[in-house]
């Protein structure tokens, strides 16, 4: 972010290139529409991934969860840098893999600006910042086959050794089987999952944090609206023929005649949000069972008397 800038002519010549690199108008009015329904799908879904709760799962303390969280900050911050690699890729005419396209931008800028051994380090750097996530990914998968499948349905007796033990070998299965899956099967397919994923867990919102700090709520609407939302999300995805190269995970709505295309998890969760509003009352009306709930004020910051949700 120093050196290949300043050999380049800094960021004013390098912004330069790249705005006359791209076309005119990169997004056209009607994408507008996708543009926004990804951005705020992406946002809800960061942190309902089980891998993003590993960091906080495993903090000894309130402070490293404070701590932690400000660095978030930072880091979020270096990714910005690292996205802006990519106009200085442009601008310094570094050509894309044939097979790999834009992603072989990043390695090409290094290894056509350091000297071979350096490169060689920064090549090590890329490897590494893939694998530190994936690693816990794995573990949160792992960690969650263990605790919440394996001793809950498969062997209620097991001590803390065995589920320890068994979240080792399904991590390693997890880590083998990603690897297997990006050998040999399409790249593209890879990446249209990732988009599946992501629309999947979008729908566990309502559940989780209406769930979570709100009493309102009714569970099995919660539940219903959840189920929609998937079965909805999923219909949208497959109708789009998930398996082709030209799969996109933006669906084409009409309203009034008019065509918006939106992010499918944006309308599926609009769909769950309001089974979860309009189930509630119904349930609650016909006397329906909502279970038990074993918190107790204390465990919320806001008193009931001033939460409208309690």
């Amino acid at each position: 972010m120093i050196y290949i800038p300043i050999k380049l002519g800094c960021f004013g010549h390098i912004f330069q290139k790249a705005h006359a690199y791209v076309p005119a108008n990169p997004l056209p009015p009607e994408q507008y529409s996708t543009y926004v329904s990804l951005i705020i799908g992406s946002a809800l879904s960061i942190f309902l991934y089980p891998h993003i709760l590993t960091g906080v799962l495993s903090a000894n303390s309130a402070k490293v969860v404070r701590r932690s969280s400000v660095l978030l900050l930072a880091y979020t911050f270096l990714l910005a840098l690292v996205a802006l690699l990519g106009f200085v890729a442009v601008a310094d005419g570094v050509p894309t893999s044939p097979v790999y396209g834009v992603n072989s931008a990043l390695p090409g800028l290094f290894a056509k600006e350091f000297p071979g051994w350096f490169a060689g380090f920064s090549f090590a750097a890329l490897a590494i910042g893939a694998l530190a996530p994936a690693a816990i990914m794995s573990i949160a998968a792992a960690n969650l086959f263990s605790r919440n499948i394996y001793r809950e349905f498969i062997r209620r007796s097991c001590n803390e050794r065995e589920e320890a033990n068994t979240a080792k070998i399904s991590s390693l299965i997890v880590k083998v089987g990603a690897l297997a899956f990006i050998l040999f099967f399409p790249k593209n397919l890879a990446i249209n999952l990732q988009h599946v994923g992501n629309v999947w867990i979008i729908q566990t919102l309502p559940p989780v944090f209406f769930g979570l700090y709100a009493n309102w709520f009714h569970r099995r609407a919660l539940i219903i609206g959840l189920l929609v939302g998937l079965f909805v999300s999923t219909w949208m995805l497959v109708a789009q023929n998930l398996l082709s190269p030209l799969w996109s995970p933006v669906v084409s709505l009409s309203f009034m005649n008019v065509q918006i295309p939106l992010y499918a998890a944006v309308p599926s969760l609009v769909v769950n949000l309001l089974l979860c509003v309009g189930l509630t009352p119904v349930f609650r009306s016909f006397g329906v069972s909502n279970g038990q709930d074993y918190t107790v004020i204390t465990e919320f910051k806001t008193h009931p008397a001033r939460n409208p949700f309690f």
